[in-house]
């Protein structure tokens, strides 16, 4: 029997067809509910994401649009499985089934964006006005993507250059009124004989937004973003590139950060960054193979500097009482390769390799915050350094798919010093570490009809100490001050997943359940003692294990021709195993219905209405009292996309229609006075191609 699903294939239908959940409204009335759903980042290459036994999301371009999404987590909010960990506008950490930040990895392009994390998210680092799409793999997927990807991926897919003769342009301009946000994108793409070249630019300036409690101060910022990629044809196989990427925020504050400060002449600190930048440049060589038993190869070469200034402000004082400057530096190599051995058997095999540096500039306040800013680096020449092989073997058994993984890591943390945390002077001993790591997944989907296909899979991933974590003693944005451990173990993370897909022309559905254990959890401890700064402590440590289990589902249905109906399902629940309590920090549980439709000739509506419980399963002991229940809410967004041309759109949407003051449960701040989000705006978005 041969396969359903080929890379040649796949990726033509990547470039050709949106996937269902992410449908727009202005295709609801013309397209079928079972298209081929094709995912890149679930299996490395691309397949069919109903033969893939793993839970997937994609949110297609048109939806981000649709969204006017300006970072990864506003584009995410409210997928099953999905929410989102705020600090301020620009701060929004993508959260995959309870675990955030350091449990996630971020990719561009399938590259890292390695960098610690002290503020914001580190998902901004790019415009998701440049991006095709966002696909997202839920659970543990290290065999792939190594260190770290213990609650997921997200892979941010940008524009690749095309040989496609002659020029053509992707444009699109947006408008909220909350925060009186302008943004325009333009994309060209031009290519004559053996050569091609996209060029890319997008452009936001974001004000304050408005609560219905007021304008939140300190939540606008500007955001410039910039790629290019020339690619020569060798010949009909063979393909080099070049890639350039750059994005710059700047004037970003975190007002979740805001908190008491031990000394009255404070009395409260915020972090800000003044500017924050990542540039990457990438060389790569693409070999697409030909005959009964294609190989198919990939080798890239990159270097990704991702710039980071965090001011700690006292606003009584008009001044900085603390400063830091870091360049987080990644070089890193990824080979890659999958062959069909057999009309059954897809061999896919790889090696990663990176690197990453950094030595940050830290001035402090000292011995008081009146003093001058004095040079305190936290440590000098940190490195982190991964290595990994994989094997992945796609296999088709009649209506069975199997799906089976193994990969070996090892991941080296060393510094040449760090600030003793517990008195003067600097450590030099005591803080390299090598660790080993063996990942592994199995999975299969059964598929009995189009509509019933039942899968199950177990998967093990792992995730090293980050560089903050291992190396940097210093007072965090919680209002404690870290003690960082070179000695950190990894932690070790074990899922079960059963789960149901299936569609046809008139129905699509999801439905996941799983129970992830994770041992060795790396956390901060509160100890009880206090900081030489007046800061309680917090350690960085290892504890026994916690529980993760939860249920997703999601469905679309064509209730009647043109008119489609829409499902969505969260819940998690966490437990600290060690303290016999919930995990700290645990998304609410969540219900979105939606509608999309035609209402007239060239026009479509849509309407989504989220219900958010009330969080109250919160962490007293750990959290020492700072995680408090977070009240339920219900929100409802409207929109209304007029096509008037076969490549152009106008779309007028109304978020937050009731005005409703809410916060996520997952927003940071001082316990019950946490930031509201956006009130009621209007949206408008414009889209075109030419």
């Amino acid at each position: 029997m041969a396969r359903r699903s080929f890379p040649p294939r796949a990726l033509s239908a990547l470039l050709t067809f949106p996937l269902i959940p992410c449908m727009t409204a202005a295709q609801a009335d013309e397209a079928p509910a079972h298209l081929e759903q094709v995912t890149v980042t679930a299996k490395g290459y691309a397949s069919d994401a109903l033969e893939t036994p793993a839970a997937t999301v994609s949110v297609e371009r048109e939806d981000i649009q649709r969204r006017n999404a300006n970072n990864v987590g506003e584009a995410l909010r409210g997928l099953p499985g999905l929410a989102v960990a705020s600090d301020g506008a620009q701060g929004q950490n993508p959260v995959i089934r309870g675990l955030k930040k350091e449990s996630v990895v971020l990719l561009v392009d399938g590259m890292r964006l390695n960098s610690a994390q002290p503020a914001g998210a580190i998902a901004s680092f790019m415009s998701l006005g440049l991006a095709d799409r966002v696909e997202v793999v839920k659970g543990p997927s290290s065999v792939l993507y190594g260190t770290g990807a213990l609650g997921g991926t997200i892979n941010v897919l940008l524009p690749q250059a095309r040989f496609e003769p002659g020029t053509a342009f992707d444009l699109a301009a947006g408008y909220d009124s909350a925060s009186r946000d302008s943004r325009g994108t333009a994309v060209m793409n031009t290519s004559a004989g053996d050569h091609a070249l996209m060029a890319g630019a997008s452009l936001a300036r974001i004000g304050d937004y408005e609560s219905p409690d007021g304008k939140v101060a300190r939540t606008g910022y500007d955001s410039d973003s910039y790629i290019g990629q020339y690619r020569y044809r060798l010949d009909n196989h063979q393909q080099l590139r070049l890639s350039l990427q750059q994005h710059t925020d700047e004037d970003v504050w975190f007002p979740g950060s805001t908190k008491p400060h031990p000394s009255l002449a404070v009395d409260s600190t915020t972090v800000h960054s003044p500017k924050t930048q990542r540039r990457l440049t990438e060389v790569g060589y693409s070999r697409q193979g030909s005959g009964d038993a294609p190989l198919n190869m990939d080798v890239r070469i990159y270097r990704q500097e991702m710039q980071r200034q965090i001011f700690s402000w006292a606003e009584p004082l008009n001044r900085n009482i603390a400063g830091t400057r870091v360049s987080f530096d990644t070089d890193g190599l990824d080979a890659k390769a999958d062959w069909l051995v057999h009309p059954q058997h897809l061999l896919s095999f790889g090696v990663n390799s990176w690197q990453m540096q950094a030595s940050p500039e830290r001035y402090l306040a000292s011995p008081t915050p009146l003093s001058p800013l004095v040079r305190n680096d936290p440590f000098q020449d940190a490195r982190i350094e991964a290595l990994g092989f994989y094997v992945q073997d796609d296999m088709q058994f009649g209506a069975l798919n199997v799906l089976a993984g193994l990969r070996h890591d090892t991941v080296k943390g060393s510094a040449a010093a760090m600030a003793n945390p517990t008195g003067p002077g600097t450590l030099t001993s005591g803080l390299d570490r090598s660790d080993s790591a063996v990942s592994g997944s199995l999975g299969a989907i059964y598929q009995i009809t189009p509509l019933l296909r039942p899968y199950a899979n177990v998967a093990r991933g792992f995730r090293a100490g980050e560089m903050r974590e291992r190396y940097e003693s210093s007072p965090r944005g919680d209002g404690y001050y870290y003690v960082g451990n070179p000695q950190i173990k990894p932690e070790m993370a074990d899922q079960l997943e059963l789960g149901l897909k299936g569609a046809n022309e008139h129905l699509s559905y999801t439905v996941a359940a799983y129970r992830t254990r994770i041992s060795d959890y790396i956390t901060g401890r509160v100890t009880g003692a206090v900081h030489s700064s007046g800061a309680p402590i917090k350690a960085t440590e290892n504890i026994g294990s916690v529980t993760l289990t939860g249920l997703e589902a999601e469905a679309r249905w064509q209730a009647a021709p043109g008119q489609w109906l829409s499902v969505a399902y969260s819940l998690v629940r966490g437990d600290n195993d060690d303290l016999d309590e919930p995990l700290f920090q645990m998304p609410a549980d969540e219900l979105s219905l939606g509608w999309e439709g035609r209402i007239a000739a060239g026009w479509t509506a849509d309407t989504t209405v989220r219900f958010v419980q009330k969080q109250d399963r919160v962490a007293t002991v750990f959290s020492n009292g700072s995680e408090n229940v977070t009240p339920g809410f219900t929100t409802a967004d409207i929109g209304a996309t007029w096509r008037y041309a076969k490549d152009q759109s106008l779309r007028m949407a109304v978020k937050n229609l009731a005005d409703k003051a809410y916060h996520e449960h997952l927003t940071e701040g001082v316990s019950g006075q946490e930031i509201k989000a956006p009130g009621r705006s209007v949206a408008l978005t414009w889209q075109g191609s030419f």
